[in-house]
């Protein structure tokens, strides 16, 4: 459960001036010695220098690069002070921090925090609609979880520059307030786009006591918004807790978005990550979801999309520390981006696989040669490992009539718990264990299996027949990260491919995470 994401911290600090993130406080050069040897750090997927980072922020290609603003604590590897940090790449894989883009203003509307938000193009300019937070009572409050009692509001504020450095905010928010006619579990992160002469905005709520929601506000200028109605919203919750994100009656992150033939929802409730695909009634404004499902069955939340220079509709997501916080904020860092992911329909199913963007990391591989001898193709398995936990493995093959097995594990350790499993058993055909959990996936309509994993540092993101994503974090001793090896049982004949690619870190050490 991200509980942390609501999890502030003691004081909460003003607007500073802060410098590049790549660049980490040489003074304190334990700290960043420290940063640097730490194995379990990945080697390319973002994250800032040190400290805390969770939701994507307005993903946004904007003058021939790529920007990611994401939240960020500058301060220490826990949740609070939700500055937005800020990323740009060439690719969606090679990246290079510059200054934080928007940071708390005292006295204004985000004082105690810039929450999430999304990032549209609005002529030569680059504009956000983030939720800004100010501590408030309860009577006035939208987020009460228990432990904090804060009003949200929506704001707005422009970016301007090729490489959208300078930023100039609203000072007032540019929604006040949630409808009137709504007892709100919360009002937050909002996500805007245009059609025709018109901007429209889905912000996250719920109905207290009763349900998540979706709300749905329109404008002709970004400035000034009117609210329409719930565009969506779920089922009345069976029970009820002192977080509404727990219980299921907020959603957050919510986005709202074309794709194919039809519209996809996508939003975060309860720890998981949804999505609806269906129809958008183009004279009602209601979305009718037609199926849905989970985005990842993993360590994932709070997922953003974003258009890329082809115009494919790419979904980032937030891959959270699953150890205990006092590990995390030990460790002088928590959390990292996934990978880019493109997303399609199939006949109304949603489908995703790593961008192919990915593919440039890539170095010489080991490829299997499937032969009759099982003792021989054993042995091969056996020799191929991705070195430092840093590597690409593709698995394909037709499960045949027994059970197929394939794990992660310590190659040097014979006795190691795996890191992560999968089991496809052809007696329950429409579905694939990963780690003992079922995943509604079968083998693909020739009766194939595809195993895609990426392997970095301390984390696994697995696709499997680019229907279901499982991400996974796991967490070893020691000071040197080991060489991952592969378990595979069944019918090692029948796999069709297998290939080990190791990956090309995107900068010089791990204290980074980005090239310089």
């Amino acid at each position: 459960m991200p509980t942390d994401r609501r999890t502030f911290l003691a004081s909460m600090l003003g607007a500073v001036a802060l410098p590049a993130l790549d660049v980490l406080d040489r003074t304190n050069a334990g700290k960043a010695a420290r940063l640097e040897a730490d194995p379990r750090r990945p080697q390319y997927h973002l994250l800032p220098a040190a400290n805390w980072m969770n939701d994507p922020n307005g993903p946004v290609y904007w003058d021939g690069s790529y920007h990611m603003f994401y939240q960020y604590n500058p301060d220490a590897a826990v949740w609070g002070d939700m500055h937005w940090g800020h990323a740009i790449s060439p690719d969606m894989i090679h990246w290079h921090h510059l200054p934080v883009a928007l940071a708390p203003t005292p006295g204004g509307p985000d004082e105690s925090g810039c929450f999430s938000g999304s990032a549209v193009i609005d002529g030569d300019r680059v504009a956000v609609v983030y939720t800004g937070v100010v501590a408030a009572p309860e009577t006035k409050a939208t987020l009460r979880d228990g432990a904090h009692s804060y009003k949200e509001t929506q704001c707005l504020a422009f970016g301007t520059g090729k490489d959208l450095s300078t930023w100039t905010k609203v000072p007032q928010p540019v929604v006040a307030a949630p409808p009137a006619e709504i007892n709100v579990t919360g009002f937050r992160d909002p996500s805007a786009w245009r059609h025709g002469d018109r901007w429209y905005m889905t912000v996250g709520s719920g109905v207290r006591g009763k349900h998540g929601c979706v709300l749905l506000y329109e404008s002709t200028d970004l400035q000034h918004w009117r609210y329409l109605h719930m565009v969506a919203s779920g089922e009345d919750v069976a029970g009820q807790s002192a977080n509404p994100v727990e219980s299921g009656d907020m959603w957050e992150c919510p986005e709202l978005f074309p794709l194919g033939e039809k519209h996809v929802l996508i939003y975060s409730t309860q720890g998981k990550s949804f999505w609806q695909s269906g129809v958008l009634n183009p004279e009602t404004l209601i979305f009718q979801p037609e199926q849905r499902g989970l985005l990842d069955w993993g360590a994932y939340y709070a997922p953003k999309t974003q258009l890329d220079k082809s115009g494919n509709r790419i979904l980032w997501g937030w891959i959270q520390e699953t150890r205990p916080v006092e590990e995390y904020r030990a460790a002088g860092w928590a959390g990292m981006m996934s990978l880019p992911r493109i997303l399609t329909l199939e006949d109304g199913v949603l489908n995703m696989q790593a961008a192919s963007e990915a593919e440039a990391l890539r170095q010489r591989p080991q490829n299997f040669s499937s032969s009759a001898d099982e003792d021989r193709n054993q042995r091969q398995i056996a020799s191929m490992r991705v070195k430092g936990v840093c590597g690409e493995i593709l698995c394909v093959t037709r499960p045949g009539t027994t059970t197929f097995e394939f794990a992660l594990a310590d190659s040097q350790d014979d006795d190691a718990h795996p890191w992560l499993s999968v089991r496809y058993d052809p007696s329950n055909p429409d579905q694939t264990m990963v780690d003992g959990k079922p995943l509604p996936v079968g083998t693909t309509p020739t009766g194939e299996l595809e195993l895609h994993l990426y392997l970095d540092g301390s984390v696994i993101e697995l696709f499997i027949n680019r229907k279901a994503a499982f991400t996974k974090r796991f967490y070893y001793g020691g000071s040197r990260a080991p060489s991952a090896g592969m378990r595979i049982t069944g019918q090692t004949s029948l796999i069709s491919t297998l290939s080990v690619w190791p990956l090309t870190p995107i900068s010089r050490d791990r204290l980074t995470g980005v090239t310089s």
